[in-house]
């Protein structure tokens, strides 16, 4: 079967989920090509269940450079942001021109449409996304909303401007910004790239059933919110184990973010309004679009899987 595939390279940084990969099944049942990359000593643990053709090994340098944006230096985890920056160098060495960077915990990709969440039977969506952002010349980066922030039963707009990009990222390469933050990273990039005067597009038409946090083993949840929190009998999160996460966006970015309680533990809330003003500036010499344009993709179940609980 020919199956529809992204322009742009797909990585997933991991780290203690090697016996998970949620976000590696849900693409290899696609068909779509990616890379894991893993730190040196998990390798072998993550070269037994994944191709080894596919996994990279971070450079610990990218460690060592890490921009934590606190004075804790190497007493802890330094978060997955050197990683991603490993990532963004790797793709440019190849000679992308944009990359996209995956959360570890992603259970399914969908498309919001008639009511209904489609699965995602192989790359279309990521390629639609992709061919979006490429009319523009001003989008710093875009990715699909959680499925959970997405009704299918009240009307959406197939995008958002303007806002945050969390956990499945489309970023463009040749922009002058990197990852930094020991939490809460992926925040702090999109308010970088706002205040900026940059754009960012998150899609409802596509969608990501990432995992809730702190309830899969490994990545933040170990290196973090449970060693950080105190996780108590029956608990579903450690209390406490967010709020220096939430504490350090708003150190970094004070005034745009504060601190709150939201969904039973500390979150943080970002005022994007300030940024809704900045529109997409159009890249000249774009034929005309067709007015509908549906990739081939039709409504169906994908076979011998349902809906997220």
């Amino acid at each position: 079967m020919s199956r529809t595939q992204p322009r742009f390279p797909l990585y997933i940084p991991s780290k203690g989920r090697a016996d998970t990969r949620y976000t590696v099944k849900s693409l290899e049942e696609m068909g779509v090509p990616y890379r894991i990359v893993v730190e040196e000593q998990e390798r072998a643990a993550y070269e037994a269940v994944v191709d080894p053709a596919k996994v990279l090994v971070l450079d610990p340098q990218f460690q060592r450079d890490y921009e934590t944006c606190d004075d804790a230096g190497d007493t802890k985890s330094k978060g997955p942001g050197a990683a991603r920056n490993f990532i963004w160098e790797h793709s440019i060495s190849e000679g992308h021109d944009w990359h996209w960077v995956m959360d570890d915990n992603i259970r399914n990709f969908y498309r919001l449409h008639l009511n209904s969440k489609t699965p995602l039977l192989d790359g279309t969506g990521f390629r639609c996304m992709e061919d979006f952002v490429l009319r523009y010349r001003n989008v710093a980066m875009a990715g699909p909303n959680y499925y959970m922030f997405a009704s299918r039963k009240n009307k959406m707009p197939p995008f958002v401007m303007n806002t945050r990009i969390y956990s499945c990222n489309l970023i463009r390469n040749d922009q002058p910004f990197r990852w930094r933050g020991r939490y809460t990273e992926d925040t702090i990039l999109s308010l970088d790239q706002l205040r900026a005067g940059w754009c960012t597009v998150l899609f409802n038409a596509f969608l990501q059933q990432k995992l809730p946090t702190q309830t899969v083993k490994g990545g933040n949840t170990d290196e973090f919110y449970h060693r950080e929190g105190k996780l108590k009998n029956g608990a579903k999160y450690a209390f406490g184990g967010t709020a220096a996460k939430s504490q350090m966006l708003v150190d970094v970015h004070p005034e745009y973010a504060k601190v709150v309680w939201r969904f039973g533990r500390i979150h943080h809330h970002v005022n994007y309004q300030p940024f809704k003003e900045t529109k997409l500036i159009r890249r000249q010499g774009l034929g005309r679009l067709p007015k509908v344009d549906n990739y081939g993709m039709t409504l169906g179940d994908r076979p011998g899987r349902g809906s997220p609980k």
